[in-house]
């Protein structure tokens, strides 16, 4: 437990509700929520770790394998070590820096944090006990419960769990083929020089990249500081594509800070910011999406729906999109209606800074596998978490196949479900544990304020706390830049939160 770090956190939160003329007992009240809530202070870490210790803990005894040793993979390595006697726990992760905290992205694209806030090593969160194999899986064979890894050496499991993530597919964008495919963290030179340093290009998706978003954005609002009236705006694209990706809402977020950046600087008038969405709506929940609606009018954000970015012009500075519609066909008199006929053409729009998301995908190595589906993830039953084939093989976060939520706000529901199944199984009972499909996007619409986007497969809102959850609110803004770091860092990757 770094109490130090969590100290530091306290005072500056507590510094921030000073200047509102609150205390954190206040903050949380009105909040609604307890001592053990979402404010996180170093009295609740303490509280989660004796709670920890009045569990009565299995005596399975069986090989674990865990690949990948991110947020997911780490958080159960934890759980399962704190809930088993003797834990044979073996995580297969080659990037050293695989827990650095990728929801503080955005912030540091917006210059709020440095990207040396988010970093952390693999090794300083490795549970007592659990062996670590530096090395990448390149092949999974689960009928013979082995895995191999790229420099050859193969790894015996009774019981296998997926956590690899996912990868950020730059290489299908016509203009950046040599782009590749990219992890959050690692070595991401070769999707970085593709991108260039003179393009206007930017995106969040690697902590590097974060880094470079900011710069891009310091400059580009320089230049719509400068254009006089009349003169054509400087033009900041912000796109959304096809597939789903690592929190849906961060497409989002980073062009609503962008926007307070324009503001602050005085520049906003000099400045035209869109949004590129391929879907037909701002968010899959309604509430959520007529809440963002009216955000986007009140900002006067412009919008383009069914549009998936699938180029760049680099030259030209062109965004290149594959723009969709339908339109009423002939008469079907069987059907006593109209056929509808699905249309699409190419469409190139002018760019000066353009904030790229990429698709996401499985890694080929798990989608070209016996353990991956058609559309590579990991096939699983939604509420356990176990193989739909494989019934001693799990998957956990961003690499399992559920309807929605890639996000740390899901791992953090994840993990725990999987804990008790994968016990439950060893232990020859059922798997009774559920994972209800909840997850949370703070979506940031502006330095300040934060909508706290709670729901599951129910795609209602679900606060866990009595607060409308479609208003923009400072204490969310708390939350999101004071205590979800320490607590994922500190409690989930602990096995507690």
């Amino acid at each position: 437990m770094d109490y130090k770090y969590l100290n530091k956190m306290l005072s500056e939160m507590d510094k921030d509700l000073s200047s509102k003329g609150m205390n954190r007992r206040d903050a949380m009240k009105l909040a609604g929520i307890s001592g053990a809530g979402l404010l996180m202070g170093a009295s609740d870490v303490l509280a989660m770790e004796k709670d920890q210790k009045e569990l009565v803990k299995s005596g399975v005894d069986a090989k674990i394998v865990i690949v990948g040793g991110g947020l997911a993979g780490m958080s159960t390595a934890a759980r399962l070590t704190l809930n088993i006697e003797n834990p044979d726990i073996t995580v297969i992760e080659p990037e050293e820096l695989s827990v650095s905290y990728q929801p503080g992205q955005t912030l540091v694209a917006a210059g709020i944090w440095d990207i040396e806030d988010i970093k952390f090593k693999r090794d300083d969160f490795v549970p007592a006990g659990t062996k670590i194999i530096a090395d990448k899986v390149i092949d999974f064979n689960p009928s013979q419960n082995q895995v191999t890894t790229a420099k050859g050496q193969v790894v015996d499991y009774d019981y296998l769990i997926v956590a690899t993530g996912l990868q950020h597919d730059y290489e299908r964008l016509e203009g950046l083929e040599h782009a590749g495919r990219a992890y959050s963290t690692g070595d991401n030179t070769r999707l970085h020089n593709a991108m260039g340093d003179d393009s206007g290009l930017c995106s969040i998706w690697t902590g590097e990249g974060a880094a470079k978003t900011w710069d891009v954005m310091q400059e580009y609002i320089e230049k719509a500081k400068n254009v006089k009236e009349g003169e054509k705006k400087i033009q900041f694209l912000f796109t959304h594509p096809s597939t789903p990706i690592k929190c849906g809402g961060a497409p989002k977020k980073i062009m609503y800070l962008t926007n307070s950046r324009l503001k602050e600087a005085g520049a906003r008038d000099g400045a035209e910011l869109s949004f590129y969405p391929n879907g037909g709506a701002m968010f899959g929940v309604p509430e959520y999406h007529d809440a963002i609606l009216g955000q986007f009018k009140r900002e006067g954000f412009k919008w383009h729906y069914r549009h998936n970015l699938v180029g760049v012009n680099k030259e030209k500075k062109l965004a290149i999109f594959d723009a969709k519609w339908q339109e009423k066909g002939p008469y079907d008199p069987i059907m006593r209606d109209f056929e509808v006929i699905s249309k699409h053409e190419r469409v190139e729009v002018p760019y000066d800074f353009l904030h790229i998301t990429p698709d996401a995908i499985a890694p080929r190595e798990v989608a070209e596998s016996d353990i991956g589906s058609a559309k590579g993830w990991v096939p699983v039953n939604k509420e356990t978490l176990q193989h739909v084939q494989y019934d001693n093989v799990f998957a956990v976060g961003d690499i399992a196949q559920v309807p929605m939520g890639k996000t740390g706000g899901s791992v953090r529901k994840q993990y725990k479900v999987l804990v008790d199944n994968i016990i439950a199984k060893m232990e020859g009972k059922k798997l009774t544990s559920k994972y209800a499909g909840y997850t949370v996007c703070p979506l940031i619409t502006d330095i300040g304020t934060v909508m706290l986007a709670e729901f599951d497969w129910t795609v209602k809102p679900t606060p866990l706390v009595p607060l409308d959850p479609t208003v923009e609110r400072w204490i969310w803004w708390l939350m999101k830049v004071y205590a979800l770091k320490p607590m994922t860092m500190y409690g989930m990757l602990a096995g507690r939160a």
